[in-house]
């Protein structure tokens, strides 16, 4: 119990729902009631993950109150058939006597929302278990909690899911180390066939990398070799258009461009995407997205009148016939390899049958009900506490009939998706079945052992599983070593029907079990064309715009060629220009890379944020050493301040203001005679401040030496001695300033680099080993002081004031050794403004561990302040 416990605490929370046990193992649910699930026990519990509702735009949390609800934007029927499906097969392996005969499957399917955080947040509560609904809420909401051992879901071993590349890489990098099989059913990034990364992954959808092989194919079948490519921000896309590309080469085929828009992509991405196409020359375009991030992209095509483009879909649109009737007229042709379908899945239509009394049982259904006919469904659960509320709509009359509208839903002439959710149940229930048939003693595992299929442990079912080979519905099934499937595609080709309608129509096939120029077989003469009776024209040599150049590729036709944009800091102002022309020293390519503009000018200054902050923390340190030097002024005839050597105190202060105040010199626009002021007076203020603390130390060894009998030490080192010790270390530090301004003084440089849109102004040091000496000399100097300081340590506290002198020079060794690294890895203004804060940071730890106690006791425990008390431990 208490390691299921943990094992709640660690994965849930970073989510919005959070379980934790009591020392009376008493668990509280925290977080919001979701219905949008199903669930059904059994012995195993299959978990789902499944995108039906969408969040186009997520907000981020501020920590400071409870989440906010999400704001579903979009419902996804398909997704719901694909959820029944998943049902269905559960059900009918139940129903089976071959099959699992000791054993009933349930499930546990969940909304991910298609979002990240939705994956982790519904995978988590699979393999964490979960509160059953009411009592969970009800639990929570009392604050009482519930039994840890009772009222919950049970926990899922397997998880069929996500339908995102990204997602189900987000759900394997949190539940991988767990050895917790991930079953997609529509995820086909090449990367998730890594084992490396992702051990626990299997998929019965194909992966990316034969279905770009069949791509190139395609492409190269109809002698396109100049082509678009776009795909939307994401693994899945990129993956997928870095490997065409690869591919491309062995055919000679170019890309014409490769454009990535975001998913929720804005007006202004469509727009730039759109004029990339527009001033692109091929007529063949591939577009690795989904449906949803497709439709903006063609508005703006219909509304540019961007017409007669051969599109080329990847498997994740080739079949959604959802945009067909918005942008019939730009789809008709589409050319695009589907999964392999199944002709039919039994009892699956029959199921997808409901009725007004089936969709009140479920958030879900009732919410797809509503959506479908425009009411509301009286009586069913309150589904919308995220989505668009249906307060407005009228009630359902109870007439509605699913079977009278279309509706992707019920659809079940394109089942791909849903048979491979099908299979992927029989995937594991064909796993739990060899595991059921282990023998003792004959079992794969340590000293031959078997698994317990009714206490499944993830890591022995991934076992059965990668192992797996049943038939279903006349295929043959089989995985391969990274757990995929063997591929094959369906070519499907975009028809207008005579009424208008989409068809889609098999004009070919793609077997990767064939060998080459064999797998790809295409029957041209059904192909129905976007514009004529033949295949669009589309090669290479087109112009290369301004701002690129030409670059000829390697081994392939003269005529193919790519438009490379300048590299940095060169541009190119012609149409098809051969070399790109380096701007000057002064100047930097604008955006475009056509044209060269002035560069920006950068230094410290005034008017930025981090000019007014340091600053602004410059003046108040100055303001602090000065009122601290006036309440020891006022006070200069009370014990404590009588006691610790009044004049260097005095000194100190002083020369502490000084220092704060050099940090003014370090903002505003450097000049030599800025330059050369600013870092003699940094060495010399510093040494002052230094010098001040190593005559107190010595005050103090004086004194203490001087109680000797027959020692008269303190008559060497009184107020005279004093005041010239500090002048004179001060001094040695002047004449290194002095050789240094008059040999090679600092000055004012502009530094423009040509790989750097900015010019740097900035202090450059003359001799770095005049600056490195100023640097070096201070150290020593604290150094020594530490020395000393430490060496006093144990002398009576009351008049001893170097254990302060102690912390505030370690203080000062961690600024300023924590200062070097850092200011030499800096660059332009950054290297100021380093400067200055450990100017003021050495600064402050000085004034605050040397003066704050004898403030705290002069202001705030002024009894402490008498004679009395400072010889009471003497």
């Amino acid at each position: 119990t208490t390691s299921t416990h943990l094992f709640t605490d660690s994965l849930l929370l970073g989510a919005d729902w959070v379980c934790y046990a009591t020392a009376q193992d008493v668990c509280t649910f925290l977080g919001e009631k979701d219905t949008n699930s199903f669930y059904q026990e059994g012995d195993v519990v299959i978990g789902g993950l499944f995108p039906v509702h969408r969040c186009s735009v997520s907000s981020l949390p501020s920590f400071q109150r409870s989440p906010q609800q999400i704001q579903y934007e979009y419902f996804s029927a398909r997704t719901l058939r694909w959820m029944r499906t998943m049902i269905l097969a559960v059900n009918e392996v139940n129903r089976q006597r071959d099959l699992l005969p000791s054993l009933t499957l349930g499930f546990h399917i969940r909304d991910t929302c298609d979002q990240t955080c939705g994956s982790l947040r519904s995978s988590l509560l699979l393999v964490n278990g979960q509160p059953d609904g009411v009592a969970g809420s009800e639990g929570a909401a009392s604050g009482t909690g519930w039994d840890c051992a009772s009222v919950h879901r049970a926990v899922s071993p397997v998880i069929i899911g996500d339908a995102a590349s990204g997602l189900s890489m987000a759900v394997l990098k949190t539940l991988g180390s767990f050895h917790i099989p991930l079953v997609s059913y529509f995820a086909s990034c090449s990367c998730l066939s890594d084992k490396k990364q992702f051990p626990t992954f299997m998929r019965t959808m194909p992966s990316d990398a034969f279905q770009i092989r069949a791509m190139a194919h395609l492409v190269r079948y109809f002698n396109w070799t100049w082509v678009g490519i776009i795909g939307v921000e994401s693994d899945y896309a990129r993956f997928a258009i870095q490997l065409f590309l690869q591919e491309s080469i062995k055919y000679s085929v170019c890309a014409a461009y490769v454009h990535f828009y975001p998913i929720n992509i804005s007006p202004r991405s469509v727009m730039k995407l759109v004029d990339t196409i527009q001033r692109s020359s091929s007529r063949v375009i591939l577009n690795f997205s989904a449906e949803l991030e497709l439709q903006s992209i063609l508005r703006e095509c219909q509304r540019r009148n961007v017409t007669g483009l051969q599109w080329i879909a990847s498997e994740a649109w080739s079949t959604a016939i959802s945009l067909w009737g918005e942008f019939g007229d730009l789809l008709t042709g589409t050319l695009g390899f589907a999964i392999r379908k199944a002709d039919d899945i039994p009892g699956l239509k029959e199921y997808l049958t409901l009725g007004p009394s089936d969709c009140r049982e479920s958030a879900l259904l009732a919410e797809f009900w509503e959506d479908t006919f425009n009411c509301r469904l009286n009586g069913s659960l309150n589904i919308h506490s995220h989505s668009v509320s249906s307060n407005n709509r009228e009630p359902c009359s109870g007439k509605e009939n699913l079977g009278e509208i279309y509706t992707t839903y019920g659809d079940v002439s394109q089942l791909r998706v849903s048979y491979n959710v099908y299979k992927a149940v029989y995937l594991i229930a064909h796993a739990l079945q060899d595991m059921s048939n282990c023998v003792a003693g004959e079992g794969p595992f340590f000293n031959g052992t078997c698994g317990n299929p009714k206490h499944v442990q993830s890591w022995q079912l991934l076992h059965y599983m990668k192992l797996v080979k049943f038939s279903t519905l006349g295929e043959d099934v089989s995985f391969d070593h990274n757990g995929d499937p063997i591929a094959s595609y369906d070519l499907m080709n975009w028809h207008r029907g005579h009424d208008g309608s989409v068809q889609l129509v098999k004009v070919g096939f793609y077997d990767a079990s064939l060998g080459d120029g064999q797998n790809l077989v295409i029957n041209e003469s059904v192909i129905q064309w976007p514009v004529g009776k033949k295949a669009a024209r589309s090669v290479c040599s087109e112009s290369c715009p301004p701002g690129t150049r030409i670059a000829s590729r390697k081994g392939e036709p003269a005529c193919c060629f790519d438009c490379i944009p300048c590299a940095e800091g060169e541009v190119s102002n012609q149409t098809d220009s051969l070399n790109c022309l380096g701007c000057s020293n002064i100047t930097w390519p604008n955006e475009a890379r056509d044209y060269c503009v002035p560069k920006t000018i950068e230094f410290l200054s005034y008017q930025e944020s981090m000019g007014i902050i340091l600053c602004g923390v410059s003046t108040f340190g100055a303001c602090a050493s000065l009122s601290v030097l006036a309440v020891f002024i006022t006070n200069r005839h009370t014990p404590i301040i009588r006691g610790n050597n009044m004049e260097l105190s005095f000194l100190l202060l002083l020369f502490l203001s000084v220092c704060f105040l050099i940090g003014l010199l370090f903002i505003g626009e450097p000049s030599d005679w800025l330059c050369r002021i600013r870092y003699p007076a940094f060495g010399l203020s510093f040494v002052l401040c230094i010098s001040c603390l190593l005559a107190k130390t010595m005050v103090v060894l004086m004194a203490f030496r001087a109680t000797i009998p027959r020692r008269d030490v303190m008559k060497w080192f009184g107020p005279t001695q004093q005041r010239s010790s500090v002048l004179l270390c001060t001094g040695i530090q002047g004449l290194i300033c002095l050789f240094w301004l008059l040999s090679t003084p600092p000055y004012a440089s502009v530094n423009t680099g040509p790989n750097s849109s900015t010019i740097f102004i900035e202090c450059a040091m003359g001799s770095e080993v005049a600056f490195w000496c100023v640097l070096g000399y201070i150290g020593f100097l604290a150094c020594l002081c530490f020395i000393l300081a430490f060496l006093a340590r144990k002398l009576p506290d009351n008049f001893n004031e170097t254990k302060f002198i102690t912390f505030s020079m370690l203080i000062f060794f961690a600024v300023w050794i924590t200062f070097i690294p850092v200011y030499v890895s800096t660059a332009g203004k950054f290297t100021v403004a380093v400067h200055i804060f450990a100017i003021l940071a050495s600064a402050f730890g000085l004034l605050l561990c040397i003066f704050a106690p004898k403030c705290y006791i002069v202001m705030l425990r002024p009894e402490k302040n008498s004679r009395k008390h400072m010889m009471r431990k003497l």
